[in-house]
């Protein structure tokens, strides 16, 4: 057979390639030793087998999803025009205090707490006020500051996830602190390994996996770090069949806060260009998500994640069943699959036309009438969505 997608994180599986021809019972034996269940074939490229095609797949997902979507959400507390400004300043504050987190941790220091709880409180903040904000800015990253602003993203979405479960503010700020340390392991990998352009070795894939461990061990000689902290800083790479490092703890072994931890970890590494990775879309990475959770996360959180954040995230670039490309700019409280989109560009023409709020929630008549028909990748359409966030 030839192996079109392994149904997992790029992160979690020793292949160089994602894409391949199965040629011996070895490599069978190493997909199911990663802790990889289900693969998608490509039936053009290899012998077939009695499975459902991936068009199948996809319809009974897309039925999943609505069926996700149905449940209300909390609505903002401001508008996103409102937040964004405050947090493009956390957003740059709080990628500097985890470089220099990184920076004490490579020279043997201990954590300053001290200075990491009030910018965990700054975030806490602004997600209170408008989750998408924050969140949606965070999506930015270049390949040069990937691992700090990707600690700042898991503490966001995990504060965001945490107050969307209605958990208490002391547990929401533990949480985002455990978030934003989870992988402060990772300033004892090399660089050559951390910055690899291709697939890593076997050996390197070793030094990777001991970061949760290295940074367990650099967090606990800070007496202030608490243990939902380090719990989460320890077993955010646990799953829960088992097939997770570095202790394959399973089910309901690994604590709640770090199954959730584990969901927006992964979640937000998918969605990031990497120097050996294009990211997939936020909408896409939410769909493969709910499709790994049926070994390796807890389906229900998946699902409650998939709400927090919205079915199409702030940021998303969709298409419109009109033709034309927008950005999408607010959840909607009872229907995930209608949010307000910013339309900018007509995809028929292959133009730019003049920016309006869309709110697909409404009718005909009353701004809206159209429907989403699939999210987009900017990159093929050579639109940068990020600059219609806020319009005016």
């Amino acid at each position: 057979m030839y192996i079109h997608d392994l149904s997992c994180d790029w992160m979690d599986h020793p292949f160089m390639r994602s894409r391949f021809a199965l040629s011996s019972d070895a490599e069978v034996r190493k997909i199911l030793d990663a802790g990889i269940h289900t693969v998608v074939i490509d039936t053009a490229r290899g012998d077939d087998v009695d499975a459902p095609t991936v068009e199948e797949a996809d319809a009974a997902l897309e039925e999943e999803v609505r069926r996700i979507a149905e449940q209300p959400v909390r609505p903002a507390k401001v508008a996103l025009g409102e937040e964004l400004e405050r947090a493009a300043k956390i957003r740059r504050e709080a990628s500097d205090l985890v470089k220099n987190v990184m920076a004490d941790a490579r020279l043997g220091r201990a954590i300053e707490i001290g200075h990491v709880q009030p910018m965990v409180q700054n975030v806490t903040e602004s997600i209170l006020r408008n989750p998408g904000a924050l969140t949606g800015l965070l999506r930015i990253k270049t390949k040069d500051d990937y691992t700090f602003l990707h600690s700042v993203s898991v503490c966001a979405l995990l504060v965001a996830f945490c107050q969307s479960r209605g958990m208490e503010a002391d547990l929401v700020r533990e949480a985002g602190l455990g978030g934003l340390l989870h992988d402060t392991g990772k300033a004892l990998v090399p660089d050559a390994i951390l910055n690899k352009p291709g697939r890593l070795t076997d050996e390197e894939f070793a030094i990777i996996r001991r970061h949760p461990e290295d940074g367990y061990n650099i967090l606990r000689r800070s007496p202030e770090v608490s243990e939902i902290a380090l719990e989460i800083t320890l077993h955010h790479h646990e799953r829960r069949d088992g097939s997770g490092y570095p202790h394959k703890l399973a089910s309901d072994d690994i604590s709640l806060l770090a199954q959730m931890a584990a969901i927006v970890d992964v979640y937000d590494a998918i969605t990031a260009d990497r120097c050996y990775h294009r990211g997939i879309a936020p909408a896409a990475a939410l769909r493969k998500l709910y499709e790994w959770s049926k070994f390796h996360f807890n389906p229900q959180l998946v699902q409650e994640f998939m709400r927090c954040v919205g079915i199409y995230p702030v940021g998303t670039l969709v298409r419109l069943e009109s033709g034309r490309l927008g950005v999408v700019v607010e959840p909607h409280e009872s229907n995930l699959l209608a949010p307000k989109v910013n339309v900018f560009f007509s995809a028929k023409n292959n133009v730019y036309i003049k920016p309006e709020t869309v709110d697909l929630a409404r009718g005909l008549g009353f701004g809206g009438a159209d429907r989403i028909v699939s999210h987009e990748n900017a990159a093929q359409w050579n639109v940068d969505p990020m600059r219609f966030l806020t319009l005016g």
